[in-house]
């Protein structure tokens, strides 16, 4: 899974593997995400993209067997959906 998202600063977006690798500093303005814990950011955005990845592919195995039930899409998705919302609460937008 791909998280992609966007910096509060300059407005750009950004894919959580760039803010990995850039050790959790926005790739465009050089500028931490979270001074004080950039640690902890780049360890549960690396958890959650490899989390995302899991439950894509343990799904796409369930469903490829065909089984006699259905799956509630809100009992997947609903607590994930609660922290996007919040992430994206009072979003900076430019221009």
């Amino acid at each position: 899974m791909k998280i992609k998202g966007t910096c509060r600063r300059c407005g750009r977006d950004v894919f959580a593997e760039q803010i990995v690798a850039s050790g959790g500093r926005c790739p465009w303005d050089g500028e931490p995400f979270n001074a004080n814990y950039a640690v902890v950011l780049v360890d549960a955005l690396r958890a959650a993209e490899e989390a995302g990845t899991t439950l894509e592919v343990a799904l796409e195995q369930v469903a490829s067997l065909q089984p006699e039930f259905t799956i509630d899409a809100e009992s997947v998705t609903e607590g994930v959906a609660a922290s996007i919302a919040q992430l994206s609460a009072n979003l900076i937008k430019q221009g």
